[in-house]
């Protein structure tokens, strides 16, 4: 098997190459027609209106998708700082605790102090800790202010 030579980008063909050159027409479409009517007060100003003001907020939904795509990024980065941290003080992987866990826990752990990190992951692993359980438990918290 070949070694890729460089990293290509992605695509999610349905949002990059469909629905968002699809909804800039539309949109586009929609905004021009709607121009030559405007100022009459008929059913077609009315109806082009309606036409281009959806367009516009189905394009608004396809451009706040990108935010989405960042958000889980942003949960997989926390995975791995919780994987690093947790192998730092305790020599040990994360990945069989890791396998018992909710993504929401595993982001509670992220508040959690080195000191406290290995015993209340195993905590929140066998007695199925909620968020707020694991939360409550935390002596050192430890606060992200850089999370979207």
């Amino acid at each position: 098997m070949a070694t890729p030579t460089k990293n290509t980008p992605m695509y999610y063909p349905w949002h990059h190459f469909v629905l968002l050159p699809l909804a800039f027409l539309i949109a586009g479409y929609a905004i021009t027609r709607y121009i030559k009517v405007a100022g009459e007060d008929d059913q077609i100003a009315r109806l082009w209106f309606t036409v281009a003001a959806l367009a516009i907020i189905g394009l608004g939904v396809l451009v706040m998708l990108r935010q989405h795509y960042a958000l889980q990024l942003q949960d997989r980065i926390c995975r791995l700082e919780v994987r690093q941290r947790y192998f730092e003080v305790s020599g040990q992987r994360f990945a069989p605790l890791e396998k018992q866990l909710t993504l929401k826990q595993i982001l509670s752990l992220r508040l959690v102090g080195d000191a406290e990190l290995p015993a209340l992951a195993q905590a929140a692993a066998t007695e199925k800790l909620s968020p707020k359980d694991i939360q409550a438990r935390i002596t050192d918290f430890q606060f992200d202010t850089m999370r979207v």
